[in-house]
This record gives C-alpha cells, structure tokens and sequence, in this order.
C-alpha cells in the first residue's frame, strides 16, 4: 500500500518543508538548488495497525534482548570454565566463552536493532531544512532547541507507545548486568591468603636444586641456599602463586656475626632462613656477597643485611625480609616452627 492509495484525509498533514521546490539559477547563485524529493509517507504513518506491528516488533527486540542478558548471566554461573564444545566450522571451543559471547552479542544486536527499527518505522521521518548559523547560540535558537526537543520527544511517541517505553527500559536496566558479573573475575577476594605461606611447623626445608630435605651439615658458611615447602612440586597447579610466597633463601653464618638478637633466636646453629622475596616489587633475591652478609635484589638494587635481621641498608625497599623460623626434627632434617610472622614481599594495604 503506498500513500496514492489513501485518500488525500487519512494522509498525515503536511508541514511546510519545501519539499520538492526548486530553486532558479542567476547570476549571484549560478547553481539552482534542487531542493528536496516529495515526501513518500510510510505504510506506518498511513495504517495504525501497521504502527502496531512494527510497535510489537521493536517490543520484541527488546525482550529478546532482556532475555539474552538473563541467559548471559545464567551460563557465567553454571557453565565450567574448563568445558569444551564443538561448533561447526569453529571446531572445539570453550563452552562458557561461546555462550558469553552469544548471548552478550544477541542482548546488545538486539538493543541496536530494536531502536533502529523504532526510529525508521515510528518516529517522524520528514525531511527538515535548516539555515546555517552562528555557532553562538541565542536566546532564540535555545528556545528553537527546546521546541524541537519537545517536538521530536512527541513525534517518538515514547509517551504513547508504552509497551516500547517499558520493554525498552527492561532492556537497557539489564544489559548493564553483564559487565558487574563480569567483576568476579576479580575475586575471589584475598581474604587473609596474603598474610599466610605453605610454611608451617614441622613443614621441612627442601633444596630447591635436588628436591631433598636439607639438614643442616649441607648447608656451608658462606653458601646460599634455595628452599621450598616439603611436598611442594612444581606439577602443582598452584605452584607458581605459592612459591610467590614461600621461597625462601637459607644462609649460614658464625653465630658470633649475628647482630640482631631475635635473628640468632630464629636460626639453628647459624644457619638463617629468610624470604626470597625482595619487599620492594616482589623480584627474586639471587645475589650474595659473602663477607659483608648482604644480598642484592637484582631489579633496583635494594640492599640487605643478613647479618642484622635484613634489614634494609641501600635501595628502595620499605622494610626487612622476613625471617622463618627453624629448627630440626627428630630425624636431624631442617624444618620450620611456624609461618612467616609478617606477610611476604612488597608492602600491601593491610600492612598498616
């Protein structure tokens, strides 16, 4: 049905939009402007019930799109991240990053198209010719601004329309759903995890190198020794998050060359264990220099004495390497008496 087959009373009237006009060429405007097309009316302006369909269509939209971002929330809690599926032509994918991205793209798809469908069949589509202006605005264009606004907010029917009104607010309440669920794959959150190692009493020292318990006759003044949690393998699937915290560096000294009284407390027979972790950013210690007891973090240079509790004596780091408590068990192996008093590493927000 076109706008021809209507008598010329059902027609929607006309504003004065010069539609069709053609301008004559002179000498000031060599070019005659062609002015604008006659305006074809839409079967939505012509036919209410047309109006309606395409109302219930956007409505559909809509809702199709509310229901893909429920469906987005329902596969981020239940489907495993570790579950794969095969979709042809893709082959073997992750379950849960398919059905994400399906239904993510089908809730936003579905929020675009619902308002382009909406804009093309509902709201008023009549041509409009404006004269260039200042870009100042005047107190005359504000109120044209206003006008305008007002009229394009009449001509969307948004007020009349409800069922668009309301299906569209349900699916722009929604969508935003996604991205918060999506925030917890920031947690889950740390809890006391930080302030806490695999190290515990009774927990042996093993040799980094040779994967064997240490006692302490292996470990020679002057040498520098790595160690890990007895039963810590590097087949573990935590084993990187916890060696984070847990390695640990073991030193042997003359007991009379220990300064700091707790430090000679917390040792066995000279032989001191403190963390790997440099307090600074978190490096791994690796350099020693034998006769003044100090050690490197290779990263920015923070010096510490281990001879003195470790504390810090060049460099950025804020505060001492913590020390492990030792001792032996009754089969003469090293092993620690507790965790780490004070977290490992850089300095977090609970510190203080």
């Amino acid at each position: 049905m076109s706008s021809q087959d209507i008598p010329e009373e059902n027609l929607p009237a006309e504003q004065d939009h010069a539609h069709g006009a053609v301008g004559v060429a002179d000498e000031v405007h060599p070019f005659a402007d062609p002015g604008l097309p006659p305006h074809e009316h839409r079967i939505q302006d012509i036919d209410e019930r047309a109006a309606r369909r395409s109302e219930r269509v956007v409505a559909l939209l809509f809702t199709v799109s509310m229901l893909a971002t429920v469906g987005f929330i329902v596969s981020y809690v239940t489907i495993p991240h570790d579950k794969n599926i095969f979709v042809f032509p893709i082959g073997h994918i992750s379950a849960l990053n398919f059905a994400l991205g399906l239904t993510l793209g089908v809730a936003l798809f579905c929020i675009g198209a619902g308002a382009v469908h909406w804009a093309r069949t509902l709201m008023s589509d009549v041509e409009v010719a404006d004269e260039r202006h200042a870009i100042a605005a005047a107190p005359e264009v504000r109120a044209k601004v206003h006008a305008d606004f007002r009229q394009g907010a009449k001509e969307s029917a948004l007020g009349r329309r409800k069922l668009i009104r309301n299906t569209m607010f349900g699916a722009l309440a929604l969508v935003p759903l996604s991205g918060v669920m999506l925030l917890r794959d920031l947690g889950p959150l740390p809890g006391t995890s930080l302030r806490h190692t695999l190290w515990a009493k009774g927990k042996r020292l093993v040799n980094m190198n040779t994967n064997q318990p240490l006692r302490p006759e292996d470990i020679s003044v002057g040498s520098l020794t790595f160690a890990k949690p007895d039963g810590l393998e590097e087949t573990d699937e935590e084993f990187q998050n916890e060696m984070a915290k847990a390695a640990l560096m073991i030193v042997r000294l003359q007991p009379d060359n220990i300064k700091d009284k707790r430090e000679l407390d917390w040792s066995h027979e000279g032989v001191v264990a403190f963390s790997k972790i440099c307090t600074h950013v978190g490096c791994p210690i690796s350099l020693y220099e034998q006769q003044t007891h100090h050690v490197l973090c290779p990263c920015h240079q923070s010096t510490f004495d281990l001879s003195d509790g470790a504390r810090v004596i060049f460099g950025p780091a804020g505060h001492a390497l913590p020390q492990l408590r030792i001792g032996v068990d009754s089969e003469g192996y090293l092993q620690a008496l507790g965790d780490f008093e004070e977290p490992v590493g850089p300095a977090f927000w609970e510190r203080g």
